[in-house]
């Protein structure tokens, strides 16, 4: 199975992406196990959280066959390689970095860049993205990721990214969303394993009641 096809695999049956920033490597399996327990099938670690590779790895490790890792704000070229020899499959950006994209695509990586405009996203369509994060998304509102849908390829998949709770999520899927990227009203750090698992089942039960 390609990476590719373990990400829509995973997306599949859960497209919501946990995103775990500011999380420590000693403490990164626990709270992905209440995470994946939960339902959650993508877990990333972005780079500026305290020593993410080895947190990847860990995840990598713990949870193969199970749930797709990688690495967040992932903004220089030379750090796709790195996020990758620890065992991240998905590179997920806040930018669209056309150079970023193009490298994670060429070493069979599924790439998610940050997108805020038509012209960010058919950039990054064209360079080998394989979804979209509108971030922020404090910034937008579903009207404009409706105004975006009418005009990308039908089969793109847009993941608003900030902000998101779950009393947010009907409005932003009636516009076109496939999935979101969650941050803080998931994991924040200091919380425990068992606090990430209860905000998780809430989105996850939000997500699945449509």
């Amino acid at each position: 199975m390609t990476n590719r096809q373990a990400f829509d695999d995973a997306f599949a049956k859960c497209p919501l992406i946990a995103i775990l920033r500011g999380v420590k490597p000693d403490e990164v399996e626990a709270i992905g196990e209440a995470l994946v327990e939960a339902g959650f099938t993508i877990l990333e670690v972005p780079m500026n959280s305290p020593d993410p590779l080895d947190s990847i790895a860990r995840l990598a490790r713990r949870f193969e066959g199970r749930a797709v890792v990688g690495a967040g704000t992932v903004l220089r070229v030379e750090d796709v390689e790195a996020v990758g020899a620890a065992g991240g499959t998905l590179i997920i950006a806040p930018n669209a970095n056309v150079r970023v994209i193009a490298a994670a695509a060429d070493k069979g990586y599924v790439a998610l860049p940050g997108i805020a405009t038509p012209t960010e996203a058919f950039a990054a369509l064209d360079a080998g993205a394989s979804a979209l994060k509108l971030f922020p998304a404090e910034a937008a509102s579903p009207a404009v990721l409706k105004a975006m849908r009418a005009i990308l390829p039908k089969d793109t998949r847009v993941l608003p990214v900030g902000g998101i709770v779950p009393e947010l999520m009907a409005d932003w899927r009636k516009a076109g969303a496939a999935g979101f990227g969650l941050g803080s009203a998931v994991f924040a750090p200091g919380m425990t394993a068992a606090d990430v698992g209860a905000r998780a089942k809430t989105f996850i039960e939000t997500w699945n009641a449509g």
